[in-house]
């Protein structure tokens, strides 16, 4: 291998170098040139600029594509194309290929049936989700994954690169320091030894002339280091400047991921809205067909649920409707308003219930209930079945049986 071992050798002896001034920093037995405030409020500003915009472009990603390694192998296939440097092309979403299952079934199940039927609209509209959401990702992706991507790839690997060399540029400063300040007392020390000889030339002994050379040697010495010093302070200077112009460019790059956030924002307002379009066009397009499946049910039972639950019901968890039966014929009377005043707490028959759900009451003869605590319950005479009278201290009022569990 054809290589330049000066070359080699002299870079190595740097390294060392900046390491040992570098350790001997952390250890307090070297001075420090500090940058000056205005750099160091950049710098603090640039790294909390790159930890967030990572964070966010990650996070980003994520909410994009929850799951890249999937049957259609997307991290494989964007990684292929990312080095062939050629445009990803447009991906089949799981909207669109849950519509064409639909569709497919329907073919088999017969287009004519009651079931085919919905199948076949309700996969037209799947596939219609899936390309809004493909129309969102790709949006997403172009206006604002991809400057984000930019600016941790390029901008900050220039950036760091910069400080990398600037940091270099302050430990050979304060290497060239170090060395005039040890130049400078060798040569006062010897200059010391020369003066206390004595003054004729004929006694002076031979060690006085050795240490006026050594003198001599070491103002050369100093007179060397301060060259050197002055260029490292010169690179020092040039570089800090041309780090100083980068890190200010930090603004610009703020303003144009602002740009960037709000095009995101009107991409899912777009997707959303058209997402509600369509369900809202499915529901209509669903209240047309004959509703066949009711037909096979029990027709003296039909499926009630209570008043609506509130919207702190525990999450993930629906109040379960109430299967009610009704003699055909014959009508149930709606429950009437419930005078509280007048119903009082039997002495039997009052039992205890834990309630299940929350519940807000919807009038005054109805009592609001919270999930997980305990109150009395009990029935009065010609009380609608599927409620109770509820107790929880002072307080009384009616409370649907479907979010009880009575205990005793």
């Amino acid at each position: 291998m054809d290589f330049n071992l000066k070359k080699l050798t002299s870079d190595a002896g740097v390294f060392f170098t900046r390491a040992v001034q570098f350790t001997e920093e952390k250890l307090g037995s070297a001075e420090k040139t500090e940058l000056d405030a205005h750099l160091e409020n950049l710098i603090a500003r640039a790294d909390c600029t790159k930890n967030w915009t990572e964070k966010i472009f990650r996070q980003t990603e994520v909410l994009l594509q929850p799951n890249p390694i999937d049957h259609t192998g997307a991290r494989i296939e964007e990684f292929f194309y990312e080095k062939l440097d050629k445009k990803i092309p447009s991906r089949t979403t799981n909207g669109e290929l849950l519509g064409q299952y639909m569709l497919d079934a329907a073919k088999d199940f017969g287009p004519g049936t009651p079931y085919g039927s919905t199948l076949i609209t309700v996969g037209e509209y799947q596939s219609r989700l899936g390309g809004a959401e493909r129309e969102f990702l790709q949006t997403s992706a172009i206006n604002f994954l991809t400057p984000l991507r930019n600016f941790l790839e390029g901008d900050w690997r220039t950036i760091s690169k910069e400080r990398r060399l600037l940091e270099n540029r302050r430990l050979d400063l304060d290497i060239c320091k170090a060395r005039v300040k040890k130049a400078k007392q060798a040569e006062a020390k010897a200059a010391c030894e020369g003066d206390a000889e004595p003054d004729f030339q004929e006694t002076r002994p031979r060690n006085y002339v050795l240490s006026a050379s050594a003198s001599a040697l070491w103002s050369e010495e100093v007179d060397k280091a301060e060259q050197e010093l002055r260029v490292a302070q010169t690179e020092f200077d040039r570089q800090a400047e041309v780090t100083r112009l980068l890190l200010e460019g930090i603004s610009s790059t703020h303003v144009n991921h602002l740009r960037c956030l709000h095009e995101f924002v009107e991409a899912q307002a777009t997707y959303y809205a058209q997402c509600h379009q369509y369900m809202q066009e499915l529901q209509k397009e669903l209240s047309r067909y004959p509703n066949s499946f009711a037909s096979n049910a029990n027709p003296s039972t039909s499926a009630t649920c209570p008043s609506p639950v509130s919207s702190a019901t525990l999450p993930g968890v629906s109040p379960p409707c109430l299967a009610s039966t009704s003699t055909p014929g014959i009508a149930r009377e709606p429950s009437g308003p419930l005078k509280i005043q007048d119903v009082q707490q039997p002495s039997t028959g009052h039992r205890k219930a834990k309630v299940l759900y929350d519940y807000d009451a919807h009038d005054t003869s109805e009592l609001s209930l919270l999930a997980d605590e305990l109150i009395t319950v009990y029935t009065v005479p010609g009380m609608d079945p599927d409620w109770l009278v509820g107790e929880r201290g002072n307080q009384k009022g009616k409370v649907p049986v479907t979010y009880l569990e009575l205990l005793s």
